[in-house]
């Protein structure tokens, strides 16, 4: 299961590389933008990182509920904090998100397996 998780990281790392290779300075600045809005600041990281996951469930995307539950997970979050911020995020995001929350859920077991 470990494997998926370093699949997928290869696979964004590649991706990024080869978008950021093309020079492009909108694309780089909002790379740039997106890493730096994650750093401490008046909002620590986990709750960063925690806002970061339920925007992405909510607007849907797997990919990025991929890299957030990821992010939680390395910042020492609990299953239990990170279910309860899934559980807003389907709260808001309306049961269109369900599918999204299964996929995390799943992504989450293989992270801590």
């Amino acid at each position: 299961m470990a494997n998926e998780v370093e699949e997928f990281n290869a696979y964004r790392e590649k991706m990024n590389s080869k978008i950021l290779a093309e020079n492009n300075t909108v694309i780089k600045r909002i790379f740039n933008l997106d890493t730096n809005a994650f750093k401490e600041g008046a909002l620590d990281t986990k709750t960063k990182e925690l806002l970061g996951l339920v925007a992405s469930t909510v607007l849907r995307c797997d990919d990025c509920v991929r890299y957030h539950l990821e992010k939680c997970h390395s910042e020492g979050l609990t299953k239990e904090q990170i279910a309860e911020a899934l559980s807003i995020a389907t709260l808001v995001g309306g049961t269109i998100v369900i599918p999204h929350l299964r996929r995390a859920y799943e992504y989450l077991d293989v992270l801590e397996a």
